[in-house]
């Protein structure tokens, strides 16, 4: 055999291979087109999800409320008469009874204690008996004056006689008139024996007991009169000048919630020796006239000029560009924007100083999901189910 015989020939391309090819690739092209339906093509309207109605949802709100932007200084005080009267007897004596306590109410005229009459009677008595001694020596003296001036007449008398009996008469009128002011300061003295309210009031305390032998003048009761009630206060040496230009109201501990207008009446020149503090007398403006002393009231004292504003949640103010803003509900369910002038900002709170009313109704929940226009249910509470 010859080394030069020609090379076999290359196989030819196989039908089925070429029939694969052509149905993958229409494989593929299937696939693109339906991932192209399933993702690429937009979404019709029936295709998204529904969107909940933002008309008359609950929205949380808080009322505005305007109170001095500067903080109280609470100072303790307790309430006091303006008028506290020592009463004692006008005389020296003994005490024979006391017939109130300390903390009875007492009324004008009212007996609050005696002495012993023994000894005033019987000045009495003796006063009386002056008296009608004296009126016997000058009815005597009247009838031998008038029987010399008639021995005058006729010559039988002098005239010494008659002026020596008319200075004698004169005189036993002058013991007259003496013995009818003794009488009458015995019988005043008998009176004042009794010890009585000059006004309606409280006995704030007593320091007589019967039996006690008491001077004239010396205090046994101790009456708090009727009328404005007052509170008194020890005010610190460093508060001394702010105290005369501040504003005060009073609430008594017993009725916290209720506050009454208070006004410095009286301030102390000169400071307590033991505490170093000023006594201040603030008069309580519509307490009761009646109101019992010696509970204890706060005052809260602020500057005279100080400005009021609100305070609302950090997550009540809007800021879109035009300056903080606020969503306010009105009477109608409505929602307002409105532009607020806010002066500083708290940790938790926002300082309003203008751009709402008292009581206005602002949203502090959710304001970024809010329109103005939207007709919104205001809740004061934030209820879960």
């Amino acid at each position: 055999m010859s080394s030069d015989a020609p090379a076999p020939a290359a196989p030819r391309p196989s039908l089925f291979s070429r029939r694969n090819l052509g149905i993958a690739a229409l494989v593929l092209a299937a696939g693109a087109a339906g991932a192209w339906f399933l993702v690429g093509r937009p979404a019709s309207e029936a295709d998204k999800p529904p969107v909940a109605s933002l008309e008359n949802r609950p929205v949380l709100v808080q009322r505005a409320h305007f109170a001095p932007s500067a903080p109280a200084r609470i100072l303790v005080g307790t309430v006091r008469a303006r008028v506290e009267t020592d009463q004692g007897f006008r005389i020296s004596g003994k005490v024979a009874e006391r017939r109130v306590q300390a903390g009875e109410r007492v009324k004008k005229g009212q007996i609050l204690a005696t002495l012993d009459p023994v000894d005033l009677r019987l000045q009495r008595e003796t006063a009386e008996a002056e008296l009608a001694a004296a009126q016997a020596s000058e009815r005597s003296s009247g009838s031998e004056l008038q029987r010399i001036m008639d021995l005058r007449a006729r010559g039988w008398s002098t005239e010494q006689a008659q002026d020596r009996q008319r200075a004698a008469m004169e005189e036993a009128t002058g013991r007259r008139l003496r013995a009818e002011r003794q009488l009458e300061l015995a019988r005043n003295a008998q009176s004042y024996a009794e010890l009585l309210a000059e006004d309606d009031g409280i006995v704030v305390s007593t320091s007589v007991e019967p039996g006690q032998v008491v001077a004239a003048g010396q205090a046994a009761l101790r009456i708090a009169k009727d009328g404005i009630r007052e509170a008194l206060v020890a005010i610190p040496e460093q508060e001394m000048d702010d105290i005369r230009k501040a504003r005060a109201e009073a609430s008594l501990w017993t009725d916290p919630g209720k506050s009454f207008p208070a006004r410095l009446r009286e301030l102390s020149p000169s400071a307590d020796p033991l505490t170093r503090t000023f006594q201040a007398r603030f008069t309580l403006e519509g307490l009761p006239a009646d109101a019992p002393l010696g509970m204890s009231v706060s005052l809260a004292v602020r500057p005279s000029e100080d400005a009021r504003v609100a305070r609302l949640p950090l997550a009540a103010i809007l800021n879109e560009g035009r300056g903080p803003e606020v969503f306010v509900v009105d009477a109608s369910g409505e929602l307002k924007r409105k532009a607020v002038d806010v002066t500083a900002y708290e940790a938790k709170d926002a300082v309003i100083a203008g751009g709402l009313s008292e009581g206005d109704a602002v949203v502090i929940l959710g304001i970024h999901k809010l329109k103005p226009g939207l007709k919104v249910r205001p809740v004061t509470e934030l209820r879960l189910s």
